[in-house]
């Protein structure tokens, strides 16, 4: 696994899966606005799952938010 840190903007599928696996928190931006925060449930090509809410990757901004 990579190191990330704190406020490091994640897109890609090695991304996801490190914090899947070594469950690391993200947080989800839409724009500016901060939308949600949490642990990865599951992503594909298309979305990216957190509290049991899709997010699509091309709407959304990931940020890796070790240690929260």
């Amino acid at each position: 696994m990579d190191l990330y840190y704190n406020g490091q903007a994640i897109f890609d599928d090695t991304h996801f899966n490190d914090h899947l696996e070594s469950e690391i928190p993200i947080q989800i931006y839409s724009k500016d606005e901060h939308e949600d925060i949490g642990f990865i449930d599951n992503f594909n090509n298309n979305f990216i799952t957190v509290n049991n809410n899709n997010y699509n990757r091309e709407c959304f901004t990931f940020i890796s938010r070790p240690g929260y």
